[in-house]
């Protein structure tokens, strides 16, 4: 028996008349009488009694009814949630955040969870490089992460550019320069694969100027609580001191320095993106006013 059966039989049981359960179902009464011939030979069973022109179901047959109405129904279930999955208003959005953050995620995972609230939401914090292997081994499928991380396997959706700053406990002068900067004892943010190491490092390189690193940390909070103690200075994105800073704490400019982080948003190349994964592409991409076409 197939699905279309159990819907002739669902409607033979409830009409209990073959002319007007054809009529239901938009057909003509011999092909109906013989379905449910075949129906019956199939199970080996008597599914219905004939009393004249009115049918009523056997115990077999009200056994059979019970069931067709529960696989007709699970049926429509599965065909409406995969419609749904489909169009992105169901399904799964697996998505990765690097650790130094993005202020606007929590904003736009609210907004996303208003737009589809039956799409389940799954999110990973950690540093870049382990985020791309993530995307890369297909555990995520998105991820916020910070530049540089080169991979010709992902796909790169840059965000926006912000500018790093000096966070000390004293207060000074609204901006200062590399060349100060180069007397301070720092504590930097680091850990394997994460991008503002680096880009710190090549900054002082390029000025040919000393960087007096006395410690390292790979938690944006942990870090600034220990700025905060008086080991040392730092120097972070923006947006991490916006996130993480202290009341005890100020950041000051850093005068025509490069040192800028670039966030993106990354998802595998040439692999099948999912609908919430797509809409959530779209979604910053309208809250940033980014004017790409999306491609996959």
């Amino acid at each position: 028996m197939d699905i279309r059966q159990m819907r002739y039989f669902i409607a033979i049981a409830e009409e209990k008349n073959i002319t007007a359960a054809a009529n239901r179902l938009h057909m003509s009464q011999p092909p109906l009488s013989l379905q449910l011939k075949q129906m019956e030979e199939e199970l080996g069973v008597m599914l219905v009694e004939r009393n004249g022109k009115k049918l009523e179901l056997t115990d077999k047959g009200k056994v059979l009814y019970r069931h067709a109405l529960n696989i007709v129904h699970s049926f429509e279930e599965v065909k409406n949630e995969l419609q749904e999955t489909d169009e992105g208003r169901k399904g799964n959005l697996s998505i990765g955040i690097n650790t130094l953050s993005v202020p606007e995620f929590p904003d736009w995972i609210e907004l996303f969870h208003a737009a589809y609230p039956l799409v389940y939401i799954r999110v990973v914090q950690n540093d870049s490089a382990y985020l791309t292997e993530l995307v890369k081994n297909r555990l995520i499928e998105l991820a916020l992460i910070r530049l540089p991380l080169p991979n010709r396997d992902v796909n790169y959706l840059h965000l926006y550019n912000e500018p790093f700053v000096f966070v000390c406990r004293k207060q000074g002068e609204e901006s200062i320069t590399i060349e100060e900067i180069s007397t301070f004892p720092l504590i930097l943010p680091s850990t394997e694969g994460l991008g503002s190491f680096n880009i710190i490092h090549e900054a002082f390189s390029r000025e040919q100027l000393p960087l007096n690193v006395v410690c390292e940390c790979s938690d944006m909070k942990v870090l600034m609580e220990l700025v905060s103690s008086g080991i040392g200075s730092t120097i972070v994105p923006k947006s991490v001191f916006q996130t993480y800073g202290h009341s005890s704490l100020f950041a000051r400019e850093i005068q025509d320095s490069v040192l800028k982080s670039s966030v993106g948003l990354i998802w595998l190349k040439q692999h099948y993106l999912s609908q919430p994964a797509k809409h959530f592409i779209d979604l910053i991409k309208e809250q940033l006013d980014l004017v790409e076409g999306f491609s996959e």
